[in-house]
């Protein structure tokens, strides 16, 4: 791997599409007492955009699971490194996350908190990889569809870094 990259969705791309999903979350929960649970440490970056153009009082909260490790796979065994605070009861939930290929860690979250009693549980991926997925799940709001590549940027990890790369990417040989 080489530190060459190859931009697959640009920052302005990127923006518009949170813009849109914001538009549509707003219209969807007007009624409702919304609370966005960003999955760590992955969304951080597309939770804090995404909420800045959700136009209704919103509260967040962070959980954080782990299933990658520092490589490029999942182990497919998804655990809660840190826990919610907050009795959730009273609110119609929202997880947000980076993506979804797999699905293993979604599934395992969105069954996690309907055990806790909130009104609903709903998704909201700004990336969805399909063709990877081994459990039956679709979210219900998704940015973008992409291939089965290894992207980093934009709040997504390679080992410990490239997080704050404003856009999406991949690395590309020589």
């Amino acid at each position: 791997m080489t530190d060459r990259k190859r931009v697959v969705i640009s920052k302005e791309e990127i923006a518009e599409k949170v813009k849109t999903l914001g538009e549509e979350i707003t219209k969807d929960y007007k009624d409702k007492n919304i609370l966005i649970v960003s999955l760590l440490k992955g969304s951080f970056v597309f939770t804090a955009d995404l909420v800045r153009e959700i136009d209704l009082m919103t509260r967040v909260e962070f959980m954080t699971t782990s299933s990658y490790g520092h490589g490029k796979e999942s182990s497919g065994n998804v655990r809660v490194v840190n826990d919610l605070h907050v009795d959730v009861k009273d609110y119609d939930i929202l997880i947000v996350d980076d993506i979804v290929d797999s699905g293993n860690t979604m599934k395992f979250v969105i069954n996690y908190l309907k055990e806790l009693g909130p009104k609903s549980v709903k998704s909201c991926v700004l990336l969805d990889k399909p063709t990877r997925r081994e459990v039956e799940i679709e979210p219900d709001y998704c940015g973008f569809t992409i291939p089965d590549l290894f992207i980093a940027g934009y709040g997504l990890n390679y080992g410990d870094y490239y997080r704050n790369i404003p856009n999406i990417f991949v690395f590309e040989d020589k």
